[in-house]
């Protein structure tokens, strides 16, 4: 066999191996995607109910709590950035950091500090490599992530809380993660998780915005016992891990669509190579032949002059 067909025969053997790795991977990432998504969209209604128990409660009672009032003057804030702790996902992490690195940039902008708390190896390691401080991080969760991880991760960003503060208490928290729409649309964004947004009782009752339905459900008449402050106490944490939760699941099921898409797209130009390959192992080797016989018939025809001329 000549030195090219070694060569290309060599790249036929490597791009097989690989082509099994990719298809391997995107069978895994099939098989996880449904539980993903079948966990996100299970975990929405009760994110969005108690989203609306709190805004009901809050617009109601008319007191001014700590988790949703507006800071006079807001100078520090956190920002939860959601990404991956493996590679294989196309542009999935790249992105992510880009909203987060606009985020970020928005903030300083106004004046604000930024502590940055970090979910997945490849967050930690863009910000660590950048040397930029990180206050905490977590990794190894994002594939699967649960309600404990949701509750420590929700009682780290509350920690330092205090709108109050003038001094080292954090005024804002915002959370970067990826927003699961369709197995082939998920969009990065951010959102501010606190202090709350709250929906003003007389909006919700005629529908919200202008354009919107009036029959929307008004919030219900609630009365609060002991306090509508103690409510507030007790709703508002379970409001931050379950947002905190809903946002870890949506971002799990839009890293499994992408490692897909990504895994499949990489299956598909590696069967595209061994075909290029292919054919250009088959040229060569037809190269040589066509050398071998012009050779052959050469040493013929130098042995049929030579036996003419004795």
């Amino acid at each position: 066999m000549g030195a090219q067909q070694r060569v290309f025969k060599q790249k036929i053997r490597s791009t097989q191996s690989l082509r099994k790795i990719f298809k391997a991977m995107e069978l895994i990432a099939a098989s996880r995607i449904q539980k993903a998504i079948a966990r996100s969209q299970a975990a929405s209604p009760y994110a969005n109910a108690l989203t609306r128990a709190v805004s009901a409660v809050a617009s109601e009672s008319n007191v001014d709590h700590v988790l949703t009032t507006e800071s006079d003057s807001v100078k520090h804030a956190a920002v939860l950035v959601i990404g991956p702790d493996r590679g294989f996902a196309g542009a999935y992490s790249a992105n992510l950091l880009r909203e987060a690195e606009e985020l970020i940039r928005l903030l300083r902008n106004e004046g604000k500090s930024v502590d940055l708390f970090t979910i997945g190896s490849k967050a930690k390691n863009y910000y660590t490599f950048r040397d930029r401080k990180i206050e905490k991080s977590w990794t190894g969760i994002s594939e699967n992530p649960l309600a404990e991880h949701a509750r420590e991760i929700g009682e780290a960003l509350l920690e330092n809380f205090d709108p109050e503060s003038a001094d080292s208490g954090i005024d804002e928290i915002y959370i970067v993660f990826t927003r699961f729409v369709s197995s082939v649309t998920h969009d990065p964004e951010y959102r501010r998780l606190l202090p709350l947004e709250v929906v003003d009782a007389e909006e919700a009752s005629t529908g919200g915005q202008a354009g919107e339905s009036s029959d929307a459900p008004a919030f219900p008449l609630y009365e609060f016992e002991p306090s509508a402050e103690a409510v507030l106490d007790a709703l508002l944490p379970r409001y931050i891990d379950s947002r905190i939760l809903s946002a870890l699941l949506s971002a799990a099921a839009s890293e499994q669509a992408s490692r897909q898409a990504a895994m499949k797209t990489a299956t598909d130009n590696a069967d595209d190579l061994i075909k290029t390959y292919t054919r250009l192992a088959n040229t060569a080797r037809q190269a040589e032949i066509t050398q071998e016989l012009t050779e052959i018939v050469g040493g013929a025809d130098a042995l049929a002059a030579s036996a003419a001329g004795d």
